[in-house]
C-alpha cells in the first residue's frame, strides 16, 4: 500500500504545470477598423481583447509605434508581462480596397461609351486635367464605382463625372469627381524617342499606344514587328505616331564605302574590292568602280558591303543641262 501511494505521488509530480500562456507581442499586424485594439498587439490578450488603444493610420497606410509606448498602453489596462519577442517598433497597416487610375479610366469609359454612338469602351482615350491618383476605400467593398453624376459635350469631348462607392464612408468624405478629354482612340504604334534620318528600328524604340482617332490616319502602324529592322526617311520625335511613309529599307551600301564585289559568270565567280558611288538597301541597283582596274560597273546589294555585279555598264543618268532634243520636221537632215 505505501509502495502505491509513493508510486502515485512521484507519478504526479512528473505531470506539466499548465500556466496561463504570457501575451506575446506581434511585429506586424494588419487592421481594417479606424482603431488598434489589444487583441490586435498581442496574442492571449484574454478579457481585454476588445479595448481600443491607438488610432489606426488612414487607409492604405502603414505607420509604427515604439514597444515602449504599447507596453505603457497595455499596462493600464492590466495587461502585463508581456514577451516583447525582442521587437523595437510595431507596425501597424490600415487595409483598404485601392482604386487605381486604370480602374477608373475604365468605369470613366465605359460610362461614356454611351455618349460616343456606342463605341468600344477599350477605344476610348482619356486625357485628364489633373493625374489621377489612387483612392484608397475601406476593405471588403466590392461594388463599382457608381456614376453620380456625368455631363458631356460630343463636339469638343469635355467629360464631366462624379462617382459613388456604395458604403464607403472614406469616397463620400471626399468625392471621386474628374473631368477631362474623350475621344474615340485606336492601337497604334509611337516612338519611345527621338529617331534620326536612316537610324534603323529595334522592339525597345516602339510603343504600342492608344491614341485618339484623329491623331491615327490610315497609314499608322498597329503592330511594332511592322517596323522593327527598317530604317525612318526622316528624323522623327518621341511620342509620334508611326506610319509606313515614315519607314524605308535600312541602307546596307553607303556612297564612297569599300565594298565586295561579286562577279559570277557561267563556271567562274571572282571576288574584288570596289567603292560604291551610291548608297543603296538590300535588292538596290548601285554604282560601282572596281579599285584594280578602276572600270565602272552596275550591281545590286546583296549585303552589308557586298554587291554583285548585273552589267559591265554603269547606269546612265539624265543631265538636265543640256539643250532638249530636237523633235518634228526639224528632226531630219535637211535635203540640199
Amino acid at each position: 500500500m505505501i509502495r502505491f501511494l509513493t508510486s502515485a505521488i512521484l507519478a504526479a509530480c512528473a505531470l506539466p504545470a499548465f500556466a496561463q500562456t504570457a501575451p506575446l507581442l506581434r511585429a506586424d499586424i494588419m487592421v481594417s477598423a479606424d482603431v488598434v485594439r489589444i487583441g490586435d498587439l498581442v496574442e492571449n490578450a484574454g478579457a481585454a481583447a476588445k479595448i481600443a488603444v491607438f488610432r489606426a493610420p488612414d487607409l492604405g497606410e502603414t505607420g509604427s509605434v515604439p514597444v515602449a509606448r504599447v507596453i505603457e498602453a497595455l499596462r493600464s489596462h492590466s495587461v502585463v508581462a508581456i514577451d516583447t519577442a525582442g521587437i523595437s517598433d510595431v507596425a501597424v497597416t490600415r487595409t483598404s480596397r485601392a482604386i487605381g487610375s486604370k480602374e477608373i479610366e475604365e468605369r470613366i469609359a465605359q460610362a461614356l461609351a454611351g455618349r460616343l454612338n456606342g463605341v468600344d469602351p477599350t477605344n476610348i482615350a482619356l486625357t485628364f486635367e489633373r493625374p489621377v491618383r489612387t483612392i484608397h476605400a475601406e476593405a471588403g467593398l466590392a461594388a463599382p464605382l457608381a456614376v453620380s453624376r456625368l455631363s458631356f459635350e460630343p463636339r469638343s469631348g469635355r467629360f464631366d463625372i462624379l462617382f459613388e462607392l456604395p458604403g464607403s464612408a472614406a469616397v463620400h468624405r471626399e468625392p471621386l469627381r474628374f473631368s477631362g478629354l474623350a475621344a474615340e482612340a485606336y492601337e497604334t504604334v509611337t516612338l519611345a524617342r527621338p529617331i534620326a534620318r536612316g537610324e534603323v528600328l529595334r522592339a525597345a524604340d516602339l510603343i504600342v499606344e492608344r491614341r485618339p482617332k484623329n491623331e491615327v490616319t490610315n497609314d499608322a502602324l498597329r503592330s511594332p514587328e511592322a517596323a522593327i529592322g527598317l530604317a525612318v526617311r526622316q528624323p522623327l520625335r518621341g511620342g509620334q505616331v508611326l506610319r509606313r511613309a515614315d519607314l524605308t529599307k535600312p541602307d546596307l551600301v553607303a556612297r564612297n564605302e569599300t565594298v565586295l564585289i561579286v562577279l559570277d559568270t557561267p563556271g567562274i565567280s571572282l571576288t574584288v574590292r570596289g567603292k560604291s558611288l551610291d548608297a543603296g538597301a538590300e535588292g538596290d541597283t548601285v554604282n560601282v568602280v572596281n579599285i584594280q582596274s578602276k572600270r565602272n560597273l552596275q550591281a545590286v546589294v546583296t549585303g552589308p558591303g557586298q554587291v554583285k555585279v548585273v552589267s559591265m555598264t554603269p547606269r546612265a543618268t539624265t543631265d538636265l543641262t543640256q539643250a532638249p532634243a530636237v523633235t518634228g520636221a526639224a528632226a531630219h537632215p535637211v535635203k540640199e
